[in-house]
């Protein structure tokens, strides 16, 4: 199986690894947009780091034909702002693409057309599809809109998208190896949790080869992702009981989210808050 020419490393995740493999990543592009690609398909991935996620990347960026595409995996729930995501890192990946001495000729910049891709796999509950757009976000709403951004949104937990997931076989394979894991956590720890699913998918020849050559990092790439969305949470409610706990003692709340503002900024950047 021939894996794509990309920049691996520890903060990968168990999607972006599978789908890193050439074969693979043809048969989830083609089975989204319905049409069919031959292996001998080219593929340049272009997936940049730290633009959508500071921790794990969940992202693959790939340029396809005349096409540029930017493929999510999305576990918690769906960020409104996805669409103000997505046109920054198309910004990003336009600046690597072109040089910028070249902004200032005449001949026209041609340039890979974009599309914006999330595959949800969450537990809350959504629509087997759902868009958001850039222009859900402008203040006020003209007749004429000269800037407009889609970001197509398929949920992938098992028994949605029938028909997409018949398609492709390693997507299929992949719905039903992290329906295991999240199966297996209503009695079990996460780490069991996805140790057994590992086992439990490769006897029922589930994602095997994948799984046999992997086992170790997929197990230490979801704890570690799965973990972190266990984390966000708490800090949330955390955040939400300071946020009380200020108002109880007479901060006005504009006060308060300014403090837990600059709490958060500081836990996560040498930069603090002023």
């Amino acid at each position: 199986m021939t894996e794509v020419k990309t920049n691996r490393n520890h903060k990968d995740s168990v999607f972006t690894c599978l789908f890193s493999e050439k074969s693979n990543l043809l048969e989830l592009y083609s089975a989204i947009s319905g049409k069919s690609y031959p292996e001998s398909t080219n593929i340049e991935i272009v997936t940049l780091s730290d633009v959508l996620y500071m921790n794990q990347i969940n992202d693959i960026a790939f340029v396809l034909e005349d096409r540029l595409i930017v493929l999510i995996e999305h576990q918690s729930s769906i960020n409104n702002n996805m669409p103000l995501r997505m046109l920054r890192y198309l910004s990003a990946e336009y600046d690597m693409i072109v040089d910028r001495k070249n902004l200032y000729k005449q001949k026209r910049i041609m340039v890979p057309s974009p599309e914006f891709i999330v595959l949800y796999n969450g537990d809350k509950k959504f629509p087997d599809y759902k868009e958001l757009k850039l222009s859900d976000s402008f203040k006020s709403k003209t007749p004429d809109l000269y800037l407009e951004l889609v970001v197509r949104i398929y949920n992938i937990n098992k028994g949605h998208n029938v028909d997409m997931a018949g398609r492709s076989s390693v997507l299929s394979s992949y719905e039903e190896f992290i329906a295991q894991i999240k199966e297996n956590l209503k009695s079990m720890e996460l780490r069991d949790a996805i140790k057994l699913a590992v086992k439990t998918c490769i006897s029922k020849n589930i994602l095997v080869s994948f799984l046999e050559r992997h086992s170790s990092e997929v197990e230490n790439m979801i704890f570690g992702e799965w973990n972190m969305d266990e984390a966000k949470q708490v800090w949330q409610e955390e955040a939400q009981d300071e946020l009380f706990e200020l108002l109880d003692s007479g901060v006005s709340v504009a006060e308060a989210k300014k403090i837990l503002r600059c709490k958060t900024v500081s836990s996560t950047t040498p930069l603090g808050c002023s």
